[in-house]
């Protein structure tokens, strides 16, 4: 297993995002419907973040949008293997009176399956108590690695969303986790 060090990292290294591998072929997919989260057989290929500014996995737009997190007080998590990003997340303390939002998590497919998402969610959980959050948010990609993490991970999926990340991300899984 690499030595991974979770480090805070100033907002601007928001920049780095791209460093990370996030490609992968996704083939067991989630929605929520009528209260009950349904697996079902899908065929996506995530591809790595793209430089492409008409692709829609560009990664200047996924910086400008987590941007605003960051300006409303987020706070950036690195995973370092040395000068490697190996993943990070991305946390904003409040996203509602008592709710926290783990607003990004990536981590680089060479690192996945060695606890390096769950070190940086624990280091997020953390944080979001520290600043008096009694749940956790996020809105989850909706392949079976993301969601299957985040119910491991004890978030369940919710009715309650939060209406402009859900007007947003309509076909994510929308989870809370009680701290």
């Amino acid at each position: 297993m690499p030595d991974v060090a979770i480090k805070q990292l100033p907002s601007e290294d928001i920049n780095r995002a791209g460093e990370v591998d996030r490609s992968e072929h996704v083939t067991r997919g989630y929605v929520f419907r009528h209260g009950v989260l349904e697996s079902q057989q899908v065929d996506w290929h995530v591809p790595r973040w793209s430089e492409d500014p008409a692709s829609g996995f560009n990664v200047q737009s996924r910086i400008d949008g987590w941007k605003p997190v960051l300006d409303r007080g987020g706070v950036l998590l690195g995973a370092l293997d040395g000068d490697r990003l190996a993943g990070f997340a991305l946390m904003l303390p409040e996203l509602s009176e008592g709710m926290a939002q783990l607003a990004g998590l990536y981590v680089d497919r060479a690192y996945r399956r060695l606890g390096v998402a769950t070190d940086l969610v624990t280091e997020v959980e953390r944080l979001a108590r520290e600043a008096g959050a009694e749940n956790l948010y996020v809105s989850a990609i909706p392949s079976e690695s993301a969601v299957g993490f985040y119910l491991e991970h004890g978030f369940k999926p919710t009715h309650e969303v939060n209406e402009e990340l859900f007007a947003l991300e309509p076909d994510d899984i929308h989870m809370i986790k009680h701290l």
